[in-house]
């Protein structure tokens, strides 16, 4: 656009060459924070799980409980960890725009080029349909077991999809724009689910067979359902999923912007605080619509998004404010490298048997009691030195 404002951020070179981009410093505390959520699917529950069996000891069980998810209604930390990770991707939008920003002399992603615009969308479109079709191939498709039993909807499917349409209004709108955009995907996606009738149910039905959500997959969805009857990766569910990534990207701008008035510290705290208005929100809107990963209902969005804004302010206060990064190393290793890990673990590589042989001749000399902890340790230790060899060769898996 001819009219577009020029940066006046001051990350820009002031100097000869004002289009000049000054590099971002990496948010560290976001490849920790990405890593932390990984840990657990990895292998961190089955730690957990095990020391809880091991020990009986309250807070192991309690925290063993959090490791399941909900069977409907409600929320648990399991839940959380899907969601935390698509804001994750969205906080690192705006930081992965930055550059292209400050060779075009913009303030906002929105006035990029039309040319530069277009190679980005093809890029989201790419690394978009990467994530469909690898999450098909961690559904089992090179099982094959018949087009009726292959499941088509996936986690990573879902990242993509989101992260692709959250991209698109990030790209397109300005901020005022992106939240009416926000409200408009949660206030319309509930008022779909109460008002729209399902047949043979009629209208604000939020079950697994009676909601529009559930109606939406078996109508729309190819193959097999999750649920027979619903998958939580479905199709109308993924709306308010991109108001998962657009609060990502609210808060990757926050983190960001430059001046004076907003130093590191203050920022961290304001996402904290941000953190618990929008978990009090969740919980108010949870009376009527209730918080449910399956649905990804409205009040979920929010919950969980205040909950991942106070995971990162934590990180982000610990790590990149006072300057502690030593303890989070190893979630950096899994955090750096989250999809290969992610895809290595849910079937690609057999880290249990890997584990087995190199230290279970060691683990049949522990207490039986304790054998299923050590098993359980030891699959960690090997994950951690594969993703410590990559980083150190700088081999990483990006899409």
């Amino acid at each position: 656009m001819a009219n577009a404002p020029i940066v006046s951020d001051p990350l820009i070179n002031t100097g000869n060459d004002k289009n000049t981009p000054v590099k971002l410093p990496r948010l560290l505390s976001l490849d920790a924070l990405r890593g932390f959520d990984m840990f657990w699917i990895m292998s961190g529950e089955g730690v957990i799980h095990a020391l809880a069996k091991a020990t009986n000891w309250p807070v192991l069980l309690w925290m063993s409980g959090q490791l399941h998810h909900t069977d409907w209604n409600g929320i648990t930390f399991y839940d959380m960890i899907f969601p935390l990770f698509l804001f994750i991707a969205g906080v690192s939008m705006p930081y992965s725009m930055h550059n292209k920003m400050m060779k075009a002399g913009v303030s906002d992603a929105q006035f990029l080029p039309k040319a530069d615009k277009r190679s980005i969308y093809l890029s989201m479109l790419r690394r978009t349909v990467i994530l469909l079709f690898l999450g098909v191939i961690v559904n089992g498709l090179f099982k094959w077991n018949g087009y009726e039993q292959t499941r088509f909807a996936s986690v990573l499917g879902r990242i993509g999809l989101a992260w692709f349409f959250a991209g698109l209004i990030y790209l397109n709108f300005n901020t005022r724009q992106q939240l009416v955009w926000f409200a408009v995907l949660l206030l319309g996606y509930w008022a779909a689910m109460m008002l729209i009738p399902v047949p043979g149910y009629g209208t604000g039905v939020l079950t697994m067979n009676g909601s529009l959500e559930s109606y939406v997959d078996r109508l729309l969805l190819p193959g097999r359902l999750h649920d027979k009857v619903h998958d939580p990766e479905g199709v109308l569910s993924t709306i308010p999923a991109i108001g998962t990534a657009m609060l990502g990207i609210f808060t990757g701008q926050f983190l960001k912007y430059q001046s004076v008035k907003w130093p590191m510290w203050k920022k961290g705290v304001a996402l904290f605080v941000a953190g618990l208005i929008l978990i009090a929100i969740g919980s108010v809107w949870n009376l009527t619509f209730p918080i449910n990963k399956r649905l990804w209902t409205s009040s979920f969005v929010l919950f969980v998004g205040g909950w991942s804004l106070v995971f990162l302010s934590v990180f982000y206060l610990i790590i990149d404010v006072a300057g502690y990064r030593k303890w989070a190393f190893p979630f950096v290793l899994i955090g750096v490298n989250s999809i290969f890990i992610y895809l290595a673990s849910e079937g690609m590589i057999d880290f249990q048997h890997t584990a087995h042989y190199f230290f279970g001749g060691l683990i049949q000399y522990v207490s039986p009691l304790w054998q299923a902890v050590w098993q359980a340790i030891s699959i960690v230790i090997v994950q951690l030195a594969l993703l410590y060899f990559l980083y150190r060769n700088k081999i990483f898996l990006k899409i």
